[in-house]
């Protein structure tokens, strides 16, 4: 009987390049390949070739909270934030 590995695979994956840094989000399966989770993991050009990551582990029993809670922080950065560096300093 043979037996995949399936930890290492992904089921989706979607690569964002900004500047500098890169950010993958990947949807994993587990070892016994029943579940799955994400990973985000932010990686940045260093000197040279050299390259620093951070990672990120998702479990889908967080999902939502996780949704709503980046949800509601871009919200405040966009209304709360952006809209005061937008508006012309009154003299």
């Amino acid at each position: 009987m043979e037996t995949t590995d399936t930890s290492q695979h992904n089921l989706f994956s979607r690569r964002i390049r900004a500047g500098k840094r890169t950010y993958f989000f990947d949807v994993k399966a587990t070892k016994s390949a029943k579940d799955f989770y994400i990973v985000i993991t932010e990686s940045r050009r260093m000197e040279g070739e050299a390259y620093e990551k951070h990672k990120l582990f998702l479990y889908k029993e967080d999902f939502e909270k996780f949704s709503s809670a980046l949800s509601e922080t871009i919200t405040y950065v966009e209304h709360e934030l952006l809209e005061k560096l937008e508006k012309p300093v009154e003299a």
